[in-house]
């Protein structure tokens, strides 16, 4: 009899501790590290270097020297007590831009205005073109003017032009004022300044 009951305690024993081999906080399995969970790196986007721009080749061809030396600036009319307007080539001054120019607008208090516009011709002769320049109105005599090749104007309207040439250099002045005569005046008065911009040119 007391065989029987240590061997029915030993085999509870045994199938007890064998029950508890499966359980999921068993001490052999219980401290073991967890599957450890890959990391995964974040993208970093792909950024592709900005190339420095390209800039755009100038198709303005430089305005040569002599042009710029022998266009009027604020300072030769400062007795004329004008102010800087804006530059409109109109009339007579149209058909000198077929050469690199460059050209400067005033206007009088009265409401006057004078243009002056320079041109370098490099394939033909300022005299040239002044000599087969065609403007309209009648043609204005006016003192002709040292170191200056060939001098000629027109009146039309209220409105004169002057055409001065050397070398390769036209110089065209146009003013416009109330009446034909105040535009002549005015043109009689600045045409020693033009020639002398023209000749230090």
């Amino acid at each position: 009899m007391r065989h029987r009951q240590v061997i029915a305690v030993a085999t509870v024993a045994l199938f007890g501790l064998s029950g508890c081999a499966d359980r999921p906080n068993d001490l052999d399995t219980y401290y073991d590290d967890p599957t450890p969970t890959p990391t995964v790196e974040p993208v970093q986007p792909s950024v592709k270097p900005q190339a420095a721009p390209v800039p755009q080749p100038s198709t303005k061809a430089p305005v040569p020297a002599a042009v710029s030396a022998a266009l009027l600036t604020d300072e030769d009319l400062a007795e004329e007590e004008v102010v800087p307007g804006e530059s409109k080539v109109s009339g007579c001054l149209t058909g000198l831009t077929r050469g690199t120019s460059r050209s400067a607008a005033w206007s009088y208090a009265s409401g006057s205005t004078l243009e002056h516009q320079v041109t370098e011709y490099t394939d033909r002769d300022a005299s040239d073109v002044v000599a087969q320049a065609d403007c309209d109105g009648k043609k204005l005599t006016l003192t002709k003017q040292s170191g200056v090749e060939v001098q000629r104007a027109w009146c039309e309207g209220t409105t004169c032009t002057v055409l001065l040439a050397k070398g390769k250099l036209v110089s065209a002045l146009s003013v416009t004022a109330g009446t034909e005569a105040r535009a002549t005046d005015a043109a009689r008065r600045l045409l020693p300044v033009v020639a002398q911009r023209l000749r230090s040119a």
